[in-house]
């Protein structure tokens, strides 16, 4: 080692952070202070007692490093815990909750602080942490393993300040719950609708500009508006959500006056020409965080930042409230379900792409028709599982199997045309199944009319798009899905419309970073496989283009040029022929 050259080393970083602690400052600085003082005691402690070493403290926020990352993440889930029982007895608004982020890297030391890139990753994960959550890098994720008892949610590739390369991240999925949750029984007194309810409560005017507050007002009715248009839900009117305004509420004692599962609030703060809006969603059962996030823009159009929160609001809280779904209905006993829970069910098995658990999911649509024949999602659940055979596997539909996809679709929207959901779902199924591009054009445009909000349905814009052989179109539609909702797992979905996109443009460098991404998020996508092949062919990269095809005959044994030629729109898709013959130049067979 140069004489020079400062001393480094290999450790778990630690980084923690309180959420909104300027508001809380200002609220009661002196209150504030003295809780955190106890809060960064836990959290010292518990640094301590897991073997690692608390580096500096700069405010309200720690450095800390680890030997390993096992004690590092099993510090953070300990504290975030404990913390969550000192907060038990604050309302929402004055709880201090911090935001964890851990890393695994080399640092500087230097005068027994550490310096270096390894610590700029663990700031910047906190700051994309949850209040009250834990955020870790690819490098933690992988290190660990399956040795601790968590479960982790990808949140792709960030591109973080001051990092040139970007920051795949994951999100630790920690259940805070305490003792005096309700139980299941206190759940039927609420006498909750079946399908997801929510109520916005209005928006806290934090400026000292009295005009703001008719802006916060105006966020909070575009988002309740928005939500309404989303069908699958049960929205609470205005009128029931401003009885809270300015007043300091329970998200729980929300929940049981509304009779609502899920809460929506959030703060307005303008400071000069600058404005910050933050939103969060909470389950009410149980007071925890969903999701939550900030938004940071010039104050030169109002009412475009009002629109633009609202579109970002609505279509993150889409997804993030369907998992919050999903995890529940998971815990309910198989005897209790009805439609909407049986179709939930499915909808979870139909993340995986598998043969097998597309089958699966087949039967639970199967089930929910059985137990609500007017229940028009079941329907067009049913006839996906047909279509994702074409879509995702490329492969050719029995003609049995081809009314029977079709049949279902239109049963749907007989029963429901007016349900974006339905719409776009069945749209795809016009087009991809039935070869009625018109159709599946009218159908998507249509559900997007309705909830111009929806990621998916702009996801199934692209979609269309990209078969119809207009790979520009496809490419904005895809795009303005990844910005509705940028840390959606089904991400990978958009990610293979961007590939194919760019493959139809011959745009090659392009296309394969696009699948690669893709099949990062999920390795059974094989579409993505497709152009990850074929672009590295004609890029000249041999070796990746023939483990892409090998990787691809290895999911699918029968594959060949042949079958891909019969499922694919060849009067639409642009440049097939380009395609085609780089996945033979891979090793594709006829």
């Amino acid at each position: 080692m140069s004489p020079d050259a400062l001393p480094r080393k290999l450790a778990a970083i630690v980084y923690a952070d309180v959420a909104g602690y300027s508001r809380l400052t200002g609220e009661d600085e002196d209150g504030t202070h003295l809780r955190l003082s106890k809060y960064l005691d836990i959290v010292s402690d518990s640094v301590a007692a897991h073997g690692g070493r608390v580096v500096h403290y700069a405010g309200d926020a720690v450095l800390a490093d680890f030997n390993t990352v096992s004690e590092a993440l099993s510090c953070t889930v300990d504290t975030q815990q404990k913390l969550n029982a000192e907060n038990a007895e604050f309302p929402e608004e004055r709880k201090i909750l911090f935001r964890f982020g851990v890393n695994l890297g080399e640092v500087i030391v230097d005068r027994d602080d550490i310096y270096g890139d390894g610590v700029n990753v663990a700031a910047r994960l906190e700051s994309l942490a949850a209040p009250g959550g834990i955020c870790i890098s690819e490098a933690v994720r992988t290190a660990i393993g399956r040795r601790l008892p968590l479960e982790y949610e990808s949140m792709g590739e960030q591109q973080v300040k001051n990092i040139a390369d970007p920051v795949r991240a994951y999100r630790v999925i920690v259940n805070l719950q305490r003792s005096d949750a309700p139980s299941s029984a206190d759940e039927t007194l609420l006498k909750l609708p079946s399908k997801p309810s929510i109520a916005v409560l209005p928006f806290t005017n934090m400026s000292p500009d009295s005009e703001q507050e008719f802006f916060a007002d105006g966020v909070t009715e575009d988002i309740t508006t928005a939500l309404s248009n989303v069908q699958s839900f049960f929205v609470i009117a205005r009128n029931s959500s401003f009885t809270f305004k300015g007043q300091a509420v329970d998200v729980k004692d929300v929940g049981r006056r509304l009779g609502v599962r899920y809460v929506v609030e959030g703060s307005v703060r303008r400071a000069g020409n600058r404005i910050r809006i933050t939103a969060q969603l909470l389950d009410a059962t149980s007071g925890n965080h969903v999701w939550a996030d900030r938004f940071d823009s010039a104050l030169e159009d109002i009412f475009d930042l009002q629109d633009e929160v609202t579109a970002s609001v609505v279509g993150a809280i889409e997804p993030h409230l369907n998992r919050a779904e999903f995890e529940r209905i998971q815990q309910k006993r198989p005897e209790n379900l009805d439609a909407y829970d049986f179709t939930l069910r499915g909808l979870s098995m139909m993340n995986n792409l598998t043969p097998e658990d597309t089958a699966n999911a087949l039967k639970l649509f199967r089930s929910a028709i059985d137990a609500d024949s007017s229940y028009a999602r079941a329907y067009v659940c049913a006839s996906w599982c047909y279509r994702r055979h074409v879509q995702t596997r490329g492969m050719t539909l029995s003609e049995k199997d081809r009314a029977e996809s079709i049949r279902l679709a239109e049963i749907a929207l007989k029963l429901d045309g007016t349900d974006p959901y339905v719409l776009w779902q069945s749209g795809l199924t016009a087009g991809l199944v039935g070869a009625d591009f018109d159709k599946m054009t009218t159908l998507v445009a249509r559900s997007l009319s309705i909830n111009v909000n929806s990621t998916r349905a702009w996801s199934a814009s692209g979609m269309t798009h990209c078969t119809l052989g207009e790979p520009v179109r496809a490419i904005s539609d895809a795009e303005r899905a990844i910005r509705l909702s940028p840390l959606d797992p089904s991400m990978w979905v958009c990610y293979g419309i961007l590939a194919n996109a760019h493959m139809q443009l011959l745009q090659h460098d392009e296309a394969s970073s696009w699948a690669r991404k893709s099949l990062g998020l999920h390795k059974y996508n094989l579409p993505a496989y497709h152009v990850l092949a074929a672009s590295c062919a004609h890029l000249g990269h041999q070796t990746e283009a023939k483990e892409a095809v090998r990787q691809l005959r290895e999911l699918d044994p029968e594959l060949t040029i042949s079958r891909l030629q019969r499922i694919f729109p060849v009067a639409r898709y642009r440049n097939l022929d380009v395609l085609l013959e780089g996945l033979r130049q891979a090793g594709l067979p006829e």
